[in-house]
């Protein structure tokens, strides 16, 4: 690019970005750990959500202004799912409220297409701005069908003529951003789009939509991605010429947050030349970075980061008693913490949420199911501090379990997948909000199944092994499998079709349990979710069941909650069915 052609040399944007806010528009709580002078504190506080964010974008849009950047804001995916908010409304509250950040853009995320393609269309036919799928290919749609998504005029699908993304364009001083979204190409391994919907390669869609934007003079290019932080590495690496991904799916927080007992990982980690931008999760810390690229679309400089929004007031608890210099040292710490906002807030999204969508919400907080008596920590995997993994999965198989035998049903084992858990339990009454909201938020229908012995052996290790990549691509921790009446014994240092080592059936027989070895030969009665049934997720061995049928009348989220009503508490200690042994000799 010569002088002639262009005559700025610096082109500066100033990027806001979120992801995988799942339904949390009020702030989320959050729980840090400061040490001070050797003596550990525990803060609690809340963080986020969209009054706070849009107040921030505000801010964030005046700024840019004064200091002559572009301004882009964009959404890395799964808006919806993950709180009541969902459920009593479906898509209509994200779509409503996202309007009111107004974003330029959204990438499709997987959550999008979880009940099929109607409720992205009635997304489409709501939002003031377009929804990104760049490998979403719609040209086999049927032309007959009502929900039909194909050349709405707010999808950014693929382009089957040249089978690149169709792209946004936004200005840059006196050129054009491209912006193209790219969503996950086992899309119909983690949700549910319909049969004539299909999502074609990740990284041969980027590269040639990357290609035709080169060879059409558009050198600055932002892919809006929901694959993953892992993915976004492998999209950077292998496509040259993309100047920022802005990602989704992994839940990763960038950033250094050594001083909080969170993560320290880089915000905008480089890969081949491409700066790769996530925003944690659950809309509790808002990305702004601002960022200097030259002529030919390279990014010169980034800064920023994500961005906690902060209560004012905190509580603090420790071993010993807290003292007043205590609270004075954590608020010094948090004052100085350059990616720490406070509590201001947009009084119109505020209001919109108060008046229009928190009334709902309000008996189903106060419906108390029973206690929690300790802190139960919700982990996809295991790992050193949970050797055993999740300490809410087990409990939910095993209603699962419990509760489908209370109807009469007499099954042998329950078997559920991690990513169907979305939080860790807190010590205290336990609220059917918080079951419906944020624990189980997947209005799923059990099912249960006739399989033979020897495909549960290749199940589990099928789903581990997606969960974990080992020596297979994998579509996320959330296929880890948890199990009630079924205790398995996994070791992935060993070879594929061998690493699960042992297996062992619950028994129980004149009130005992009796764990006995499973017969590969023998057939045995199961109940999952009707998600972990249709064999997705690395469980598709599950489908050379005999039969399936539906448990009338039971979901995941009723099936927990009316086991914890009559429970009352979960004081028991369940014994440990998952023992995992990881593939790189260390738990990882």
């Amino acid at each position: 690019m010569t002088t002639a052609q262009s005559t700025i040399a610096q082109y500066k944007l100033k990027l806001a970005h979120i992801n995988d806010t799942h339904s949390h528009f009020d702030a989320n709580r959050i729980q840090f750990t400061i040490y001070e002078q050797q003596k550990e504190l525990t803060l609690y506080s809340h963080t986020g959500g969209y009054a706070r964010i849009a107040y921030q974008l505000k801010q964030a849009k005046l700024a840019a202004k004064d200091n002559q950047q572009s301004f882009l804001f964009l959404h890395g995916g799964d808006s919806f799912q993950g709180t009541l908010y969902f459920n009593e409304f479906k898509g209509k509250a994200n779509s409503d409220l996202l309007n009111m950040l107004q974003p330029d853009a959204m990438v499709l995320g997987n959550h999008e297409i979880d009940a099929g393609n109607e409720p992205v269309l009635d997304f489409l036919n709501d939002i003031h701005f377009p929804l990104l799928a760049g490998n979403m290919d719609l040209s086999q749609e049927c032309q007959q069908k009502c929900a039909r998504l194909a050349n709405h005029p707010k999808l950014l699908d693929l382009e089957p003529l040249t089978q690149t993304a169709k792209v946004l364009l936004k200005p840059l001083q006196d050129k054009q951003v491209a912006i193209i979204g790219i969503t996950l190409d086992q899309m119909t391994e983690i949700a549910q789009p319909d049969d004539d919907t299909h999502f074609v390669s990740a990284i041969e869609t980027a590269r040639r939509s990357v290609a035709k934007l080169k060879a059409d003079g558009i050198d600055h290019i932002v892919v809006l991605s929901h694959l993953g932080l892992d993915q976004d590495r492998v999209l950077a690496k292998e496509v040259d010429g993309i100047s920022v991904i802005v990602g989704g799916h992994s839940h990763t927080l960038q950033g250094d947050f050594r001083a909080l007992g969170l993560s320290n990982m880089p915000y905008g980690e480089r890969i081949n030349n491409t700066a790769i931008l996530h925003a944690g999760k659950y809309a509790e810390t808002l990305g702004i970075a601002d960022i200097t690229f030259d002529a030919n679309g390279n990014v010169t400089s980034l800064s920023g980061g994500n961005y906690f929004m902060l209560d004012e007031q905190f509580i603090l608890q420790a071993s010993d008693d807290v003292s007043p210099q205590d609270y004075l040292n954590v608020r010094q710490t948090l004052k100085s913490h350059p990616l720490i906002l406070w509590d201001d807030e947009d009084s119109q999204v505020q209001a919109r949420i108060l008046q229009k969508y928190r009334p709902s919400l309000d008996a189903l907080n106060n419906k108390i199911l029973g206690f929690v008596p300790r802190n139960l920590v919700h982990t996809r995997l295991p790992s050193k501090a949970l050797p055993h993994g999740s300490e809410i999965a087990p409990w939910v198989s095993r209603s699962m379990y419990q509760e489908t035998r209370e109807l009469g049903i007499q099954v042998d084992f329950a078997l559920h997948n991690a990513g169907g858990v979305r939080q860790s339990l807190d010590k205290g009454e336990l609220s059917l909000a918080e079951v419906l909201g944020r624990i189980l938020p997947f209005d799923i229908p059990l099912v249960t199944y006739e399989i033979q012995g020897q495909y549960l052996f290749q199940i589990l290790e099928s789903a581990i092994n997606g969960a974990t990549n080992n020596s297979v691509i994998g579509t996320g921790a959330g296929s880890f499998p948890y199990t009630y009446g079924l205790k398995y014994f996994y070791d992935g240092r060993l070879a594929l079709g061998q690493r699960i080592i042992k297996l062992e059936v619950l028994h129980i027989e004149d009130g005992k349990q009796l764990w006995l070895p499973l017969d590969a030969d023998a057939y045995y009665t199961g109940v999952s979710s009707s998600y972990t049934a249709s064999g997705k997720e690395g469980y598709f061995p599950i489908l050379q069941a005999n039969w399936q049928r539906d448990v009338e009348g039971l979901s995941l989220p009723g099936a927990f909650t009316r086991f914890i009503s009559k429970a009352q508490t979960l004081d028991e200690v369940l014994e440990p069915q998952v023992h995992y042994t990881s593939h790189n000799h260390l738990q990882i």
